[in-house]
């Protein structure tokens, strides 16, 4: 049954909110984030951003509720970066792992000659302390595939995983503050 969908998203104070055809542009203190919607309406009331869809669908809901989520990801990401930690470990080879200009270099991983490669996306902020690597952005999409990358690259395939267990594995996904 098609019925209309309306979705409000509050924006906080000291947050500016400012759409443009369909790309909402989240900014608070000097920072921004754009993300571009298309398949239903936005349009903003005061301090509030409204997406709607007169004739909506399961599909056209599930695009709304979202697209909601990310805007509401948008905002409180620019009030707190989003923050994961993953840790390198081995048992067989000491692997080496080196941060260069928009990549990850995986040294050894198993014994193998060539190095591994994980792509750093644009915006994230990848730091190396011993074993714990911690990647931070605003954007939690960023952030999250940025880690993903890192742990897809150390994939083991063709072995027991039971007794070849070296990788980089993530220990923390949560929101917190970049320390």
């Amino acid at each position: 049954m098609r019925k209309e969908i309306i979705e409000t998203i509050e924006i906080p104070e000291g947050t500016e909110a400012v759409l443009e055809d369909k790309t909402v542009t989240i900014k608070k203190g000097g920072n921004e984030l754009k993300k571009k919607f298309s398949g239903f309406g936005i349009k903003k009331e005061g301090s509030n951003l409204v997406l709607h869809y007169a004739t909506a669908t399961k599909k056209t809901k599930k695009m709304i509720k979202t697209a909601a989520a990310h805007i509401r990801n948008m905002i409180s990401g620019l009030g707190e970066k989003y923050v994961y930690k993953l840790q390198v470990c081995f048992v067989h080879f000491p692997v080496s792992v080196e941060l260069k200009p928009g990549e990850l270099l995986i040294k050894n991983f198993l014994g193998e000659k060539v190095p591994r490669k994980a792509k750093i996306l644009a915006g994230a902020e990848v730091k190396l302390e011993k074993d714990i690597l911690t990647v931070t952005s605003f954007d939690k999409n960023i952030a999250g595939q940025t880690a993903a990358n890192i742990e897809t690259s150390s994939r083991i395939k063709n072995r027991d995983r039971r007794v070849f267990q070296d990788g980089i594995f993530m220990i923390q996904k949560s929101k917190g503050k970049a320390r």
